[in-house]
């Protein structure tokens, strides 16, 4: 049976949305979301989804919570209105840094949030760059895990000239996978910041290991959220001698201070995909990287069929 293919917007990104709707050449599916004065969500589909491949477009972004349960509440209305297969698409899934009991008495919050949209009714989860690889494994159903390396790499030959001078930095140690594998796909060397986190918003750099002497440092990282850790990065690179740096991110969450601090810092330009809407109007030294060719690609083969692997590097 040939199904009807689908795509729908939450509120959190619709721009994102409606770009990947325009890739699979459809229209954006028609819905309206209303919050009562009592502050509760009203959902509705305002077409027919019966035996229709349904793929709800939402990202996990301030207010985050909103934004989850408006999700929620579109699987389940999807459902309800005898959807055939109903797919979660969360270009950011905020709470995936909350994938382990690390401290007495914590939630661990992916595992829940996994647990959420599974009962709400999600037959499949599409996302991109979970800061925390193994919250895949919180899910009973099928969960697809794209990678932004290669749209970084294309960002970074386009915009950097002198990339025979460039080292790929990690702000971290547990950054070091991602960062190899975008180092070695720029044919550059690899350096990493060893840093303790104080806070939410502090981070104190303990030493840097590799070389960027004299060197252009690109600096990458699954997020940059108040821009604390990237900022002091990029400090840590050129008090170590990099002669300049760029940053880039696969999500732009971009809170509290961000875009202060980095107005501020001595970093070139941030670059950060749009899983996350970007500010409107956007500053002078952030750049925004598409994605949502990746995404109606990988909704396209999932729709048909086929197999996505080639598309998670």
């Amino acid at each position: 049976m040939n199904r009807p293919l689908k795509v729908f917007t939450g509120k959190s990104n619709p721009a994102l949305a409606r770009e990947i709707a325009h890739h699979l050449e459809l229209p954006l599916g028609r819905s309206s979301t209303e919050k009562f004065a009592n502050d509760n969500l009203f959902v509705r589909f305002e077409e027919s989804l019966r035996e229709a491949d349904v793929f709800i477009v939402q990202s996990l972004t301030p207010p985050v919570q909103d934004h989850l349960f408006e999700l929620l509440m579109m699987i389940d209305a999807a459902k309800g209105a005898s959807a055939h297969r109903v797919t979660a698409v969360i270009p950011y899934f905020s709470y995936a840094r909350s994938d382990k009991k690390d401290e007495p008495r914590i939630s661990v919050a992916a595992r829940l949030v996994a647990d959420l949209l599974q009962t709400a009714g999600a037959d499949r989860v599409l996302t991109m760059t979970l800061h925390s690889p193994q919250v895949h494994g919180f899910f009973k159903v099928p969960m697809d895990h794209l990678s932004a390396e290669m749209v970084i790499a294309n960002h970074f030959v386009t915009q950097i000239e002198d990339l025979e001078h460039a080292v790929v930095v990690a702000p971290d140690a547990g950054d070091i996978k991602r960062a190899s594998a975008l180092a070695r796909r720029l044919g550059t060397p690899l350096a990493f910041i060893d840093k303790q986190r104080l806070s939410d918003t502090e981070v104190e750099a303990r030493g840097l290991v590799g070389d960027v002497k004299s060197k252009i440092a690109l600096v990458i990282d699954d997020e940059v959220s108040t821009a604390g850790s990237l900022v002091k990065a990029a400090e840590t690179v050129l008090d170590a001698g990099a002669r300049e740096v760029y940053a880039a991110v696969t999500h732009g969450v971009y809170v509290g201070p961000a875009l202060e601090r980095i107005a501020k810092s001595p970093i070139k330009t941030v670059a950060a995909t749009d899983t996350c809407a970007p500010p409107d109007p956007l500053p002078e030294k952030l750049r925004v990287m598409k994605v949502a060719p990746l995404f109606a690609e990988a909704i396209d083969r999932i729709h048909r069929g086929e197999s996505i692997s080639a598309l998670f590097n």
